[in-house]
């Protein structure tokens, strides 16, 4: 695809072919023993796109990718962008239901997925949950062959049915307000809600969010956070295609792994959750890993403790560290620090909101606060998604008048419009960097055998940082055993959703409406 001297990047594949003419040689995609230049990328990408043509994908169709981090899955991601498609992600910790409720409400047409990852089937995990919509095919990505399903490369040699030009005829018509992805949040009722993010809001956040943190050309960055979340797909993937760094994909966190990584592959952008840096620090074998080819680290999927970030720079030797807020909806991005904040500044907040985004703060009443005061943290720009996928009420629910987001998260500007969060949405806590809404557990849980009544509240855990724990109301004549009500729980749902906890109690704290108090139960929690 030809580019014209100076022009703007408004789609993603713009931004790939960008990279292509701009950084041909520099290696783009690194893992799996492949070795990719952006010259190379551009055309494994094209391959894709024209595979998906092949097998009757039209433009604007939803397709889901359901796989760990990979070579083949950014490769994946970046063909359904240009055979003009919308991708849907999955999280690899949902059980077949919750990859089933994705599935049917994205109406994604294809899958792409694996049939082996930690011993665990995906498509296997959709056997017996009914039907799944609009699904007509299922590709595997990588993985032991199953009868029925799609082999990758099978997949691949379909390409040659499709003229290079059918490709470069899609990438043409989409336009910056084309929907790119289909994001899924769980949200505090219950329902996974499908986002919808733009292919212009994701670069020109991107590209704000590049210069912010200081990443450069020639970086090379090893990517934990998983694609199938904003943090991973675009302050990771996307990042480096716009700014020409080398994106080292990594399936599974876990200490010596990474820090193999960091010095076989020269790494110097390592970003996480404070758990991440944490594990690291507290490494006993740490001091026999080179780790100074780090300069850089972003953080902030959870509030940063001051010392983690002292330690950081102090342990790790990283230059720069910055922290940002952002929320799916946002595109993954509110705000960032600058990479030249002082470390003070990195500590206590979440950095100023991008250029071309506006935060107010605004009390119960929805008036607007002056800065240093505390209120619901509402947000509106370009990054801002176009809705909920299918879900009108959602949407409007999500939207005040003027087309402000409420985010739902508590905090205030200080005198220089740097944004500090004091608290997180209502009731939602977070494991290890994963967002775990209540309501979801407790819609699951109140299903139990022995569950009449049923909430559950984060408390504290020193590894993961928050865990669920679950406070029931037995069915009359019931037992409840907690090491078979967490069992069941870890059979149907993601990992990081189940509670560590499980007691039975008589009644729950109610308020006169009737809802849970459930900063009391974090009270009993804490005395416990």
């Amino acid at each position: 695809m030809a580019l014209s001297e100076g022009a703007g990047i408004i789609t993603i594949p713009h931004a790939v072919h960008r990279a292509a003419s701009e950084f041909p040689e520099i290696e783009a995609l690194v893992g799996g023993g492949r070795r990719l230049t952006f010259a190379d990328l551009e055309r494994s990408v094209e391959q894709i796109a024209r595979a998906l043509i092949a097998s009757g994908v039209q433009a604007g169709d939803t397709i889901a990718v359901w796989a760990p981090n990979s070579v083949e899955w950014i490769l994946a991601s970046l063909g359904i962008y240009s055979a003009g498609a919308v991708l849907v992600t999955i999280n690899t910790r949902f059980k077949g239901e919750e990859a089933a409720h994705v599935l049917r409400t994205s109406q994604a047409s294809v899958l792409l997925t694996v049939t082996d990852f930690l011993g665990t089937d995906f498509p296997a995990l959709l056997d017996g949950v009914g039907p799944l919509g609009f699904l007509r095919e299922i590709v595997v990505i990588d993985g032991p062959r199953r009868e029925g399903l799609t082999p990758w490369q099978a997949f691949l040699d379909r390409a040659g049915d499709t003229d290079p030009g059918q490709v470069t005829a899609r990438e043409t018509a989409l336009q910056s307000d084309s929907t790119s992805d289909i994001i899924f949040t769980s949200g505090t009722t219950g329902a996974p809600k499908g986002a919808m993010l733009s292919h212009g809001a994701s670069v020109r956040t991107y590209q704000g969010w590049s210069e912010r943190v200081g990443l450069q050309r020639g970086d090379r960055y090893l990517i934990v956070y998983p694609f199938f979340h904003t943090a991973g797909l675009k302050s990771g993937a996307l990042a480096c295609i716009l700014t020409g760094a080398t994106i080292v994909p990594h399936a599974v966190f876990d200490v010596p792994s990474v820090m193999r990584l960091v010095v076989d592959e020269q790494i110097s952008v390592l970003p996480g959750p404070p758990t991440v840096f944490q594990s690291i620090m507290n490494d006993p074998d740490l001091p026999s890993f080179d780790l100074s080819t780090l300069r850089l680290s972003v953080t902030g999927a959870a509030t940063t403790p001051a010392d983690v970030i002292r330690r950081m720079r102090d342990d790790l030797h990283i230059a720069s560290i910055v922290c940002g807020y952002g929320l799916t909806e946002t595109t993954g991005t509110v705000s960032m620090c600058h990479h030249t904040d002082s470390l003070d500044t990195v500590a206590t907040t979440v950095g100023r909101p991008l250029d071309g985004v506006e935060v107010r703060v605004l009390d119960a009443d929805d008036r607007d606060l002056p800065p240093g005061e505390s209120g619901e943290i509402v947000v509106r720009g370009f990054n801002v998604m176009k809705g909920y996928f299918h879900d009108p009420e959602a949407t409007a629910a999500a939207f005040m008048e003027g087309g402000w987001l409420r985010t739902g998260d508590i905090g205030y500007l200080d005198d220089r419009g740097y944004i500090r969060i004091t608290d997180r949405k209502k009731d939602m806590f977070i494991v290890g960097g994963f967002n775990a809404y209540p309501a979801e557990i407790e819609a699951i849980l109140v299903q139990h055998p022995a569950v009449a009544q049923v909430a559950v509240v984060g408390i504290p855990d020193e590894r993961l940082g928050e865990v669920g724990m679950a406070f029931v109301i037995p069915r009359p004549g019931q037992v409840l055993d907690q090491e078979q009500v967490v069992q069941w729980c870890r059979d149907r749902m993601a990992n990081y959703k189940v509670p560590r906890r499980v007691v039975a109690v008589e009644e729950l704290p109610l308020n006169p409406s009737g809802k849970v108090m459930k900063y009391q139960l974090r009270e009993l929690a804490s005395g416990s």
